[in-house]
């Protein structure tokens, strides 16, 4: 049997999704080890999720640094210490630089609250609502240089209602977050998951896009 693989969550705010990929260790759906939890924010929750499950915390604080370069620099070194073979990025509220991007390629998941191509960047569920569109959803995505531009893995959708408001929306599609991120770790973790000439590979099969 192999040794498991290393995961390295970063995080920066209250962690859900962080919950949703511990419990899915903790039951043996993903047979990886979560490593650490990194946040460039102390106050944030899911580094009390973390201690509560056991995992290493760190904190790096983006303030603290004078550039992007200089933050991104910092936190590679911090990950390093760790030898994650998965870095997944939890709701980590930055944006990369090219060079850490880069360092991690194919290695690296986010999670991004729309059904990409669709709504890159922020207020997803408010841009849906004012499409007049009839679904929405999350899609997990390997991290590239264009920012929730990298492959899709697997996608979430839920119908759109025509009471929903932005934040009722937000907590359908969450529902749908915890259920599709653990399953793109888990084939990381299985070694499944590949990223090729910027294509997501299952199985050695291209994952059809929308």
């Amino acid at each position: 049997m192999s040794e498991k693989k290393r995961i390295v969550v970063l995080i920066s705010g209250s962690g859900s999704n962080l919950q949703a990929i511990i419990d899915a260790v903790n039951s043996g759906f993903i047979a990886a080890d979560i490593s650490a939890v990194i946040s460039n924010k102390s106050e944030a929750f899911g580094l009390t999720r973390a201690t509560e499950a056991g995992i290493a915390t760190q904190v790096l604080d983006h303030k603290q640094f004078n550039s992007r370069e200089e933050f991104d620099s910092n936190l590679a070194s911090v990950i390093d210490r760790y030898q994650p073979d998965i870095i997944v990025l939890a709701g980590f509220m930055r944006i990369l630089t090219p060079e850490f991007v880069k360092k991690y390629q194919g290695k690296m998941i986010n999670i991004h609250p729309s059904l990409l191509p669709k709504y890159q960047g922020l207020n997803t569920h408010q841009r849906a609502l004012d499409a007049g569109d009839s679904h929405h959803g999350a899609s997990v995505h390997f991290v590239t240089e264009e920012l929730d531009g990298g492959p899709v893995i697997i996608q979430g959708s839920v119908a759109i209602s025509p009471g929903d408001s932005a934040e009722s929306l937000a907590a359908k599609v969450l529902v749908e977050e915890h259920r599709i991120f653990p399953q793109a770790v888990k084939w990381m973790a299985e070694d499944r998951l590949k990223l090729v000439n910027n294509q997501a590979l299952l199985d050695g099969q291209l994952i059809p896009v929308n």
